[in-house]
């Protein structure tokens, strides 16, 4: 051990003392709060110096497979950087989200020593392995940072000086890191402030660059301080979809919306933000001179604006949307799938036109029901819901139209109205319709067409005013087919047709967690890597799963607690560790089981595993919700011996 490492690990050990507590002019108040973290979290050894960690070439493959994409879009990146500073002594790094280095650029000639030291492909620079360090800090507080030489936690890493800058997605969600590092430098941290000023400006176009290429087929809102620049190099990006609400922000956006808005700006409406009229966002065109660009946020905050119309559109969002109802505006974070049947939805609310809600259990199609009626001149009288699914058939007939006293053994003494009744100037939601008896469709669809219902033991119909809304998880036209659902009932349900996407296709899913968080009676916090696992997982059961996730983990964190990892249920926390596969095996439906020519064993594969199975084998909604080319897809099937259904 050198003196100088001999000296480092004192200085840690000092520092960290509880006798003596975290203080000290010289240390970066960052620095000082990572050390404490290494000790009291990660339960590292300030005397212990370990060695880099570099992976073997399968693991280096599947974090470079899970962000394949993006590679390709930030590897301009790193090479512009690098002609910037490779002559200067310095390597580029690329690290994902869990800081383990997916790209990479140096001098071959100090290629033993960068490799020694860690700075080359496939080190884990992750803050509990590693200590302090630029991309590991970076990843933990979420802030671009010098951890320059005795910055480092590890004595062993305290000759390096490395500057990193977060990447963020455009759901705001920390996608990368970008990382300039040395061997050697000036023993001045000030030395390696413009370093700082170069990485994140590297980063913030790697950023902008991904960001575009998410919303390409959006409207993309370009903001700067000056006219002089918004076109060219903007600060601040947003997407916009059909509906004018926001779908997308790179990160100095979402921090500038959300601290003038107070929350989450995902599915919020552009007039809502801007103090400006969406139906003149049509004038911020190219065409529109720079210093007449100027538009003020909620809160005051002037900025120039340019618009860029997807390529389809030449007009102003509006011109094919309207403004959703509050009830259901309240449905959606900024997903456009959601958002588009939405849109229907509210053309809709204002009809008489019965509404058949599909979607897979669990995905919101009593919510919707509730929100269409919410949302129509009925509001105010009742809306009755009948789980077709859950009623006896021997009651169902009673319970949906009602009897009179003493017309069968068992009547009530003094009859009783049936809930076709009970919704008489409201709405009839009838859910899981699929399920009901033969008998009772001929039945029900008398009522439907004559607007009349006759109880059991009466002889005269009563009428009834009641406007239908179904729901079924059910393939109807496949059970008409199939002579086990009426045809003629079927067509005079489905007037209109709307369909809700699954959980796992939604892109508005971290706006969804916090609002079902969002209880000032028992608020919690959400850990960030509990919330990346939340992110993760496939919600096989949908909304009705993820509320129920919610609020087992509120309740193990407690009231004003921080929900982390062990406060997820563990069907969560399994989902990536090897008894998932086996749990997958298992449950696996007929028509919907794996037929592996090698059972997969990475956590990779069983949750591509789950995910397959959750979207019925298709894989471009797969692709689409991992964040994968299709072919990377196929490439993974084939490696770990994944083969569909027959």
């Amino acid at each position: 051990m050198h003196t100088a490492q001999s000296e480092h690990i004192h200085e840690v050990i000092r520092l960290i003392d509880p006798r003596t507590g975290i203080a000290g002019p010289d240390i970066d108040p960052l620095i000082r709060e990572s050390w404490s973290r290494c000790v009291h979290q990660h339960k590292l050894d300030p005397t212990r110096m370990q060695e880099a960690i570099i992976l073997p070439s399968q693991r280096i493959r599947e974090h470079r497979e899970r962000i394949e994409e993006f590679l390709s879009i930030a590897r301009h990146g790193l090479e512009a950087i690098h002609q910037q500073v490779g002559n200067l002594g310095y390597c580029v790094l690329l690290a994902d989200a869990r800081g383990v280095t997916v790209d990479y650029l140096g001098d071959l000639r100090l290629d033993p020593d960068l490799r020694r030291t860690g700075l080359y492909l496939g080190s884990d620079w992750n803050e509990h392995l590693a200590g302090t360090c630029a991309i590991g800090t970076a990843i933990a507080t979420g802030q671009a940072l010098v951890v320059h030489q005795t910055d480092h936690f590890d004595a062993t890493h305290i000759p390096l000086t490395c500057t990193a800058a977060p990447i963020y997605d455009p759901l705001g969600r920390l996608t990368a890191v970008l990382d300039i590092s040395a061997l050697t430098s000036p023993q001045a941290k000030n030395s390696q402030y413009l370093a700082l000023q170069l990485v994140k400006l590297y980063a913030h176009r790697v950023e902008s660059a991904n960001f575009l290429r998410w919303f390409r087929s959006e409207w993309v809102l370009k903001l700067h301080p000056s006219p002089e620049f918004v076109e060219i190099s903007p600060d601040y990006l947003v997407a916009l979809d059909a509906g004018g609400r926001v779908v997308g922000h790179n990160r100095a956006a979402q921090l500038l919306l959300e601290a003038a808005h107070g929350s989450c700006v995902l599915g919020l409406s552009f007039e809502q933000l801007f103090e400006l009229r969406l139906d003149d966002l049509g004038r911020y065109l190219r065409a529109m001179p720079g210093e007449r660009r100027a538009v003020v946020l909620r809160g005051g905050t002037r900025l120039f604006l340019h618009a860029i119309a997807p390529p389809s559109r030449v007009v102003a969002p509006t011109a094919d949307a309207i403004a959703l109802p509050s009830p259901l505006a309240a449905l959606s974070g900024g997903d456009a799938a959601l958002d588009q049947q939405l849109q229907r939805a509210a053309r809709l609310a204002e009809t008489e036109v019965s509404v058949l809600v599909t979607g897979e259990t669990g995905s919101g199609k009593e919510y919707l029901a509730r929100a269409l009626h919410a949302a129509s001149p009925r509001r105010d009288q009742p809306f009755v819901a009948v789980n077709c699914a859950a009623i006896p058939e021997t009651l169902i007939e009673s319970e949906l139209f009602g009897h009179l006293p003493g017309a069968f053994s068992g009547a009530a003494p003094k009859g009783k109205r049936g809930l076709v009744q009970e919704a008489d100037g409201g709405t009839l939601f009838l859910d899981e319709i699929g399920d009901m008896p033969l008998a009772m469709q001929a039945r029900l669809l008398r009522v439907l067409a004559e607007r009349e219902v006759l109880p059991i033991g009466a002889t005269r119909a009563v009428k009834v005013d009641v406007r239908v809304l179904a729901a079924t998880h059910a393939d109807l036209p496949a059970r008409v087919r199939e002579g086990r659902f009426r045809e003629d009932l079927y067509y005079r349900l489905a007037g209109a047709h709307l369909t809700l996407p699954p959980l796992r296709r939604r892109r508005d899913l971290g706006w969804l967690i916090g609002r079902f968080l969002d209880t000032p009676a028992d608020a919690c916090q959400l850990d960030p890597a509990a919330e990346q696992r939340l992110l993760a997982y496939a919600w096989p059961g949908n909304l009705r799963e993820l509320r129920n996730a919610l609020d087992f983990a509120r309740a193990m964190a407690g009231h004003g607690g921080t929900i982390g990892l062990s406060e997820l249920p563990e069907s969560i926390l399994a989902a990536t560790s090897p008894a998932a596969l086996e749990a997958v095996e298992t449950t696996a439906t007929s028509g919907d089981s794996a037929s592996p020519v090698g059972r997969p064993q990475s956590p990779e594969a069983m949750l591509l595993l789950q995910y397959l199975r959750a979207s019925r084998w298709n894989i471009s909604a797969v692709a689409h919700q991992m964040g994968l080319a299709r072919m990377t897809i196929y490439r993974r099937m084939r490696r770990w011996g994944i083969q569909p259904p027959n």
